[in-house]
């Protein structure tokens, strides 16, 4: 058996039977989510507003506007206000805003309010509306050229699409006859030799020595294209373009000229983007510099795609593939909230343009011109309405954390669970390392939506990089490497599970690994990389469950999507056998709190923790019985005393599912399995009664009730103690205003709220009109419309909210007063759960 060695970076001391994986540090589980979103504060706005640049009146003669500096602000209210009082966390944005009066040379320069914005917390989640959200970054299908192939008869016919980050797609096919034509924007195809004269390649002599050195095969493409073309110099191809995209329209030759100008050559409408820029680069074997100016259609470009198809109709080598990692990228929280800026910032620009013409050109300032509503209700719609902008699964710290690490396919330009066929659903060889080989849903969604693996990072242009150790003829060294997908195609890689001796050499003459993205037997002598660890291939929640290799693959899919639904229990126990990654996913979750550096705690009770460090004292609020989005309760419990001296990374407090400073989702328990006759489910299990006295599997859950006191036609509703016709016994817990106290103990049937609607008045027998004589209002015609406690059992309120027009609180139109009470519930295990 292997020494076994002892982990010195968790709480809990954990025992290791294999080499423990300390080439790569679990690197931060939401790095990702966090680095995105400061890249798009520090350098994704001021792309946006670089791109926008001037904004000229429309004649371009008057007035023109430029944007400088930006800079956010603190938030206004802090995450606790936000949440307590149903807001937006969210922070000011003010700009730097140039206007220059181009007829007399007057230059004003103004700080404008650009309105406030969401802002992402250090759980890399957002608080819209009180309530937590996150955004899943989309795995989409990278900007670029793609060439596939399609059986002919005797040969593959190859076509090829161009797909820029914004503007128009061009689409590439080869008939049978060996012309190649091209369609614009998905319309009708024209024959691409038109499309290069249109672009000023007047010549057949200059057409045909651009291609003259790859046209080299059987069929000669070219010439059967210019067979083809119907235009005969530049005008007539021209105006053949102009036809086919504007059918109907008077072609001329400076309106076709204009629209290909306007629409390959203008920055503003056809933008590769950088990863397309990238892509295309790498396809094409170009060497053309990634900036700005180069983003737009190059000739050049268009020459490279169409040699390239010329070859590979050549060749007859296989096409890209789709599906795999190098031609799909991960668009994350900053370039999806940037997209949506942009959206508002060009509405903006037109509002501006518009006020521009109607303003009086002396005394106009930036102000006047610039209103930020359309910027503020784009980003807005994006966070409330998006289908990549979702309420965090809250329910334990790995469902948290799973949510914030997830890949959804779908979404704006994605794909659909309706159309999606078996290919794109399907795990592919360059899913190693990068996307968990296990986890996802088991459902209409199943292969869509995926989790990031444990040891992926996502480089500079989106694509999903894994790490590997280098190996040098047979010898495994220190050096780390991350390669993406395409970039360790041609490289021959061992498993973290091969033999080494003591000097780091591989022991075996030949090894498995992985060749040209196969499984293969290999000399050892030809591998040249090996995995960084044991976990590599799978996601967070996939490498909790020990012995993962031992089990079925749907056995595994099932127990890492059960982990995600473990409630938080009364008391948490960390597991005596785990796999080394529990105080990981502990830290990066937000249920743990540790010291940030060496120092002392100054102040350790029930509402906070306050600690000095060298450069100052640090408070630290703690929750309390707080609902989760999932109804579960967030509490928070201290772990260190007034006067205790604490190292960078000791623990000062934990939250739920949470014990020793690891995740604690359940209990170690022996249990029994035994058959009833045949009636009880395969997985069903008998416990010990002990279990449930004990609370050993107990947990808590709060619920919420929502009352709204609105105004009716007859009058508005009241929220009241004096209830017509209910038992002193139901309204025990209401204070004087008719709202039930913090603390109450309430069973089934209970008021929560006394509120009480007024009753359409009809005509009044003597009796009724005898007891409105002797009692007033009390009698008058009105229902009992009180909030009760369900029929789910009893509990304790902790927490009441009141939300009213008078204390300036907005709310819906209609409502005058709206009231939420929290109620804590005891959930014993019990049969069939």
């Amino acid at each position: 058996m292997p020494q076994a060695t002892t982990a010195q970076h968790t709480p809990v001391k954990r025992v290791f039977f294999t080499n423990d994986d300390t080439a790569v540090e679990v690197p931060n589980l939401l790095a990702h989510q966090k680095e995105s979103w400061r890249d798009f504060v520090e350098t994704g706005l001021s792309e946006i507003f670089a791109e926008l640049n001037p904004i000229e009146d429309y004649t371009g003669q008057k007035l023109e506007l430029r944007f400088k500096d930006y800079k956010f602000e603190d938030p206004k209210n802090d995450e606790k206000f936000a949440k307590e009082n149903n807001l937006t966390f969210e922070a000011p944005l003010s700009v730097t805003v140039e206007l220059t009066n181009k007829v007399t040379g007057e230059v004003k320069e103004q700080e404008i309010y650009l309105g406030d914005y969401p802002w992402m917390t250090d759980r890399a989640t957002f608080i819209i509306n009180g309530t937590e959200r996150v955004v899943v970054s989309q795995l989409i299908r990278s900007a670029g050229v793609f060439y596939t192939a399609e059986k002919g008869a005797g040969r593959s016919l190859y076509s090829a699409k161009l797909i820029p980050g914004r503007g128009a797609w061009l689409e590439f096919e080869t008939s049978a006859s060996g012309a190649i034509y091209v369609k614009i924007d998905r319309r009708r195809k024209i024959a691409v030799t038109t499309f290069l004269r249109a672009l000023g390649y007047s010549k057949v002599s200059e057409i045909k020595e651009l291609f003259e050195d790859i046209d080299t095969g059987d069929i000669k493409y070219i010439e059967a294209t210019l067979e083809k073309d119907p235009a005969h110099g530049v005008n007539e191809a021209l105006i053949e373009v102009y036809r086919r995209l504007r059918p109907g329209d008077l072609a001329t030759t400076d309106n076709a000229r204009q629209m290909i100008e306007r629409m390959f050559f203008d920055f503003k409408r056809f933008d590769y983007s950088r990863v397309g820029r990238y892509k295309m680069n790498k396809r094409l074997g170009l060497d053309v510099p990634n900036i700005a100016e180069n983003r737009t259609l190059q000739k050049s470009d268009l020459v490279a795609i169409i040699r390239e198809l010329i070859r590979m109709n050549n060749t007859q080598e296989p096409g890209d593939d789709i599906d795999a990692l190098d031609n799909r990228r991960i668009k994350l929280v900053g370039e999806l909230v940037a997209r949506q800026f942009r959206v508002g910032m060009l509405r903006m620009q037109r509002n501006a343009m518009d006020r521009m013409s109607m303003s009086d050109l002396e005394n106009v300032t930036p102000s006047q011109l610039i209103n930020a509503r359309p910027v503020v209700a784009a980003v807005r719609e994006f966070f409330a309405s998006s289908q990549l902008s979702q309420l965090l699964d809250e329910v334990n710290p790995i469902s948290e954390l799973s949510h914030k690490r997830r890949l959804s396919s779908m979404g704006p330009g994605g794909l659909s669970r309706e159309r999606a066929g078996f290919e794109v659903r399907d795990a592919h060889p360059t899913h190693y390392g990068r996307i968990c080989s296990v986890e996802t849903p088991e459902g209409a969604n199943i292969g869509l939506v995926l989790n990031l693996a444990t040891y992926a990072r996502i480089n500079e242009y989106g694509f999903i990089e894994t790490p590997y150790l280098k190996v040098v003829g047979g010898h495994v060294t220190d050096e780390v490497v991350y390669l993406d997908a395409s970039q360790e195609v041609n490289e021959v890689i061992a498993d973290a599970g091969v033999k080494l001796d003591e000097n780091n050499n591989l022991k075996s003459p030949r090894v498995s690994a992985r060749k040209f993205l196969q499984p293969a037997r290999v000399d050892a002598s030809e591998v040249t990389l090996i995995d960084a660890s044991h976990k590599q291939i799978l996601g967070s929640t996939a490498s909790l469950v020990p012995f993962i290799e031992k089990n079925r693959v749907d056995r595994a899919l099932t127990g890492s999507n059960m982990q995600r639904q473990a409630v938080p229990l009364l008391q948490p126990q960390s597991p005596t056998v785990g796999t080394g990654i529990e105080a990981n996913i502990a830290r990066d979750s937000s249920q743990l709190v540790v010291a940030e550096a060496d120092g002392e705690v100054i102040r350790a009770d029930g509402d906070s923790i306050e600690v000095k460090y060298a450069d100052g004292v640090k408070k630290y609020d703690l929750i309390h019985f707080t609902k989760s989005n999932d109804d579960r309760c967030i509490n928070q419990k201290v772990r260190v005393q007034r006067g205790e001296q604490v190292a960078k990374g000791d623990i000062l407090i934990e939250g739920m599912s949470i014990a020793d400073g690891e995740l604690a989702l359940g209990k170690d328990l022996l249990v029994a399995f035994m058959p009833w006759g045949g009636y009880n489910m395969e997985d069903a299990i008998v416990i010990s009664r002990r279990l449930v006295e004990d609370d050993t599997l107990t947990s808590v859950n709060i619920k919420d009730y929502s009352v709204e006191v609105r105004e009716t036609k007859l009058g508005p509703e009241i929220v009241t103690r004096d209830i017509p016709n209910v038992s002193e016994d139901s309204l025990r817990h209401l204070d004087e205003d008719g709202i039930v106290q913090v603390g109450s103990e309430v069973r089934a049937g209970d008021v929560l709220v006394g509120k009480i609607t007024p009753k359409g008045e009809q005509e009044l027998s003597s009796e009724e009109r005898l007891l409105r004589a002797i009692f007033g209002e009390k009698a008058k015609d009105v229902r009992d419309t009180s909030q009760r406690m369900n029929n789910a059992g009893g509990g304790k309120v902790v927490g009441v909210k009141i939300f009213s027009r008078e204390n300036g609180h907005e709310l819906k139109a209609g409502v005058l007063m709206q009231i939420q009470i929290y109620v804590a519930q005891l959930r014993k295990i019990s049969v069939g759960d």
